[in-house]
Protein backbone atom coordinates (compact mmCIF):
# COMPACT_ATOMS: atom_id res chain seq x y z
CA UNK A 1 0.00 0.00 0.00
CA UNK A 2 0.99 3.35 -0.72
CA UNK A 3 0.68 4.74 2.75
CA UNK A 4 2.91 1.90 4.28
CA UNK A 5 5.31 2.36 1.52
CA UNK A 6 5.72 5.94 2.31
CA UNK A 7 6.03 5.06 6.20
CA UNK A 8 8.91 3.04 5.32
CA UNK A 9 10.85 5.53 3.79
CA UNK A 10 10.59 7.73 6.14
CA UNK A 11 11.68 5.92 8.73
CA UNK A 12 14.43 4.76 6.72
CA UNK A 13 15.22 8.27 6.07
CA UNK A 14 15.16 9.13 10.09
CA UNK A 15 17.12 6.21 11.19
CA UNK A 16 19.80 7.63 7.90
CA UNK A 17 19.60 11.10 9.75
CA UNK A 18 20.16 9.74 13.08
CA UNK A 19 23.29 7.74 12.03
CA UNK A 20 25.01 10.52 11.66
CA UNK A 21 26.83 9.69 8.59
CA UNK A 22 25.06 12.17 6.29
CA UNK A 23 26.91 15.37 5.31
CA UNK A 24 25.12 18.93 5.17
CA UNK A 25 23.96 18.27 1.81
CA UNK A 26 22.52 15.13 2.20
CA UNK A 27 20.83 15.76 5.30
CA UNK A 28 18.80 18.88 4.03
CA UNK A 29 18.04 16.46 0.86
CA UNK A 30 16.63 13.84 2.92
CA UNK A 31 14.88 16.31 5.17
CA UNK A 32 13.22 17.60 1.73
CA UNK A 33 12.23 14.39 1.48
CA UNK A 34 11.15 13.11 4.55
CA UNK A 35 8.63 16.48 4.68
CA UNK A 36 7.20 15.82 1.50
CA UNK A 37 6.62 11.98 2.29
CA UNK A 38 4.91 13.44 5.76
CA UNK A 39 2.43 15.76 3.67
CA UNK A 40 1.74 12.22 1.70
CA UNK A 41 1.03 10.53 4.55
CA UNK A 42 -1.08 12.86 6.18
CA UNK A 43 -3.06 13.13 3.05
CA UNK A 44 -3.24 9.91 3.43
CA UNK A 45 -4.51 9.26 6.71
CA UNK A 46 -7.18 11.96 5.93
CA UNK A 47 -8.37 10.49 3.28
CA UNK A 48 -8.75 7.25 5.23
CA UNK A 49 -10.61 9.74 8.69
CA UNK A 50 -13.29 10.73 5.65
CA UNK A 51 -13.79 7.23 4.69
CA UNK A 52 -14.77 6.10 8.22
CA UNK A 53 -16.85 8.92 9.27
CA UNK A 54 -18.84 8.33 6.08
CA UNK A 55 -19.15 4.22 7.24
CA UNK A 56 -19.59 5.64 10.45
CA UNK A 57 -22.20 7.91 10.34
CA UNK A 58 -20.23 11.07 10.82
CA UNK A 59 -17.52 9.76 12.87
CA UNK A 60 -19.89 8.22 15.42
CA UNK A 61 -19.73 4.79 16.57
CA UNK A 62 -23.01 2.70 15.66
CA UNK A 63 -23.87 -0.09 16.98
CA UNK A 64 -24.46 -3.23 14.25
CA UNK A 65 -27.29 -5.53 14.57
CA UNK A 66 -26.44 -9.42 14.29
Amino acid sequence: MKFEDNLRKLESIVEAMESGQMNLDAMIKSFEDGRRLVAECRKDLESVRRRIEKVTKGGEIAEMEI
